[in-house]
Order: C-alpha cells, then sequence, then structure tokens
C-alpha cells in the first residue's frame, strides 16, 4: 500500500474494461487509490476484465472501485464526468485500439482515437481541474520505421489509419503541455500482451487456438503475415510505467519496450513447443489477414524510461508466452502442468 496522502488520490481511466485498463486499475487499487472508470454502453457487457477487482478481497476495492458510462466521441460525458470525480490523475487509455480493423472504420478510428484524446484535454481545461494526464501513445505512430531501434526522438511514419490517429491524439498531448503547462506524458508503449489480451490480437488469437486444439475443439489456425516482428512484453509491468510518468516532477515522453524483437513465427514455435506440437500442422495463410499497409519490424529503445523513472520490464518473452498459453489451457479446463513442457 502507499503512504496516506497516496491513499487519496483520485484516478480516471478511459478504456478501463480493456486489457491495459484492467492491469492498471489493480495496480492503483493495490496503491490505495479511489479508481473511476468509464465505459461505452453497449447492448452486451464487456466487465469481464475487471468484475474480479470488485471481489479480491486484499485489494479491498469494492468502495473504491467506481464505474461510470461516457464516451470519447461525447465530449460532454468527458467534461461532466471530470467536473464531478475532479480525478489527481487521469489515464486516456479508451480507443478503437485494432490496427487491421482500423482500415475498415477508418472514419470511427480517427474519430475515437484521435479526437478523443482532444475532447479529453480540452474538458481537463474547461473545467479547471489541477490533474496529470496520461495518454497511451503507440508503437505503431513509426510505422514504416526510419531508424532501428525505435526511440522518442523517431519520426513517425504511420501506416494505418489506427497508427495516424495515434499520432494525432501524440502531438495534441505535447501541444497542451507546452500551450497550458499541463502536467501531460505520453507513454509510447510497444507490443504487450496478456491472458488479458483481447481474443482477435495475434498472440491471444495464437494462444487461444493452440489450447482449443489440444481440447479437440479445432484444428486450424488462419493467419496473416508470420514474418512481422514485434517488441512484445507484459502488459502488467507496462501498466507500472504509465503510473510512474505520473508521479514524475514534470510531464514528458518515454518509449516503453523490451528491447527485444520477435517473429510471429517465433511466438508460433515457442507456444506450440511448450505443449510438444508443430504449428505447422495447423496455420493456414488466409490474405484476409494481411494488411493493405504492413508494418514489418518493430523494436523499442527504452532507455529514458530507465533512466528517468527507473523502469525496466520484469517479463522475459519466454515467461510472457508461458503466462499466456498456461491461462488459456485453464480457460478450456485443461492442466497446464501436465500439457506444458518447460
Amino acid at each position: 500500500m502507499g503512504d496516506e496522502s497516496e491513499s487519496m488520490k483520485k484516478a480516471f481511466l478511459t478504456g478501463i474494461s480493456g486489457q491495459d485498463g484492467s492491469y492498471l486499475a489493480e495496480l492503483l487499487l493495490e496503491k490505495g487509490y479511489e479508481v473511476h472508470g468509464m465505459m461505452r454502453r453497449a447492448s452486451t457487457f464487456n466487465r469481464e476484465r475487471i468484475d474480479p477487482l470488485f471481489f479480491d478481497k486484499p485489494l479491498n476495492a469494492k468502495d473504491r472501485l467506481h464505474l461510470h458510462y461516457g464516451d470519447l466521441a461525447d465530449g460532454s460525458s468527458l467534461n461532466r464526468l471530470l467536473r464531478t470525480i475532479k480525478p489527481d490523475e487521469v489515464y486516456h487509455l479508451g480507443a478503437q485500439s485494432h490496427v487491421r480493423v482500423s482500415f475498415d472504420v477508418p472514419e470511427y478510428t480517427a474519430d475515437v482515437t484521435g479526437l478523443g484524446t482532444i475532447r479529453i484535454l480540452d474538458a481537463i481545461l474547461e473545467t479547471g481541474i489541477h490533474t496529470k494526464f496520461y495518454q497511451a501513445s503507440s508503437s505503431e505512430m513509426y510505422g514504416k520505421v526510419m531508424e532501428v531501434p525505435q526511440k522518442e526522438t523517431t519520426p513517425f511514419y504511420p501506416r494505418s489509419p489506427y497508427g495516424c490517429a495515434k499520432v494525432y491524439g501524440y502531438w495534441i498531448t505535447v501541444n497542451y503541455r507546452e500551450a497550458y503547462g499541463m502536467h501531460a506524458s505520453n507513454g509510447i508503449l510497444f507490443n504487450h500482451e496478456s491472458p488479458r489480451r483481447g481474443e482477435s490480437f495475434v498472440t491471444r488469437k495464437i494462444t487461444k487456438t493452440l489450447a482449443r486444439i489440444l481440447a479437440g475443439k479445432t484444428k486450424d489456425l488462419p493467419l496473416g503475415n508470420l514474418d512481422a516482428k514485434r517488441d512484445w512484453g507484459y502488459a502488467k509491468d507496462y501498466v507500472e510505467a504509465m503510473w510512474m510518468m505520473l508521479q514524475a516532477p514534470q510531464g514528458d515522453d518515454y518509449v516503453v519496450a523490451t528491447g527485444e524483437t520477435h517473429s510471429i513465427k517465433e511466438f508460433l514455435d515457442l507456444s506450440f513447443g511448450m505443449v510438444g506440437r508443430d504449428w505447422k500442422d495447423y496455420v493456414r495463410i488466409d490474405p484476409k489477414y494481411f494488411r493493405p499497409t504492413e508494418v514489418d519490424l518493430l523494436i523499442g529503445d527504452p532507455t529514458k524510461a530507465r533512466e528517468k523513472l527507473g523502469w525496466k520490464p520484469k517479463t522475459s518473452f519466454k515467461e510472457l508466452v508461458q503466462i499466456m498459453v498456461a491461462a488459456d489451457l485453464k480457460d478450456e479446463g485443461l492442466d497446464p502442468q501436465k500439457l506444458m513442457k518447460i
């Protein structure tokens, strides 16, 4: 637990029902925060990642975790929530975050992922609340990479509507920091995965389908470009960096990454190898999973985050794959200890 002053802090999270939002809410509750999360109203509930937090006795979260309806496309709802809650820290994680889907819904992606950021920044400005702001920026902003590894000074060259929207969100955060003296930070997070990752994202799709193969429910794993390389870390490690940025004396921009890159083929080799299977027996290349413009190589340089914040990843690539495979095996009612060769 944090000290007494820390225990009184309020945090406001957009995207609380997502992978990062659920891990960040968990971290903040452990530190004694009162956590307010914004969710879009939908006909189906999307609370499976955060519902356990209400019943996790060590966190004592029932009275300190509050959910509110709102929408990043609706500036008035953001303004109302910030005026009412008056948070000490705002973590903006909400977005249309699927890169491939952004080609199908480019205008929606620009509205929610790009303009959503200025709506929340402007709500902070209009309400006059004294708060610190975190913007979830993305390695997809580098796209067609200009240098290897990518760092804070590397020029952006986005290769998707999602990447373009994130570049706008990044620069408007910098602009509001410089124009209005806001404590506003960009976390340029490289790919970060976990058992809470959405099932349409390639790493989770692999581990989830692998578990279904072992459960006898499918024999087929359709994928796109297996040669794409990513810098993959563990989401639970990465949300700590978000919190650290808002504890720093001033807002700034940081790359959050492992400094290693691995291909999708490597992820397949490792995950299927853990259960004694050959992925080539199951993977089918499907053209619909290729992007119109591909990002081939992402690898981040986290030196600044290490030196200025004291942050570094705790979980190796192999450990991350083990965590995800074991969790998905359990979800299918299988025993990881019996099936995994670690």
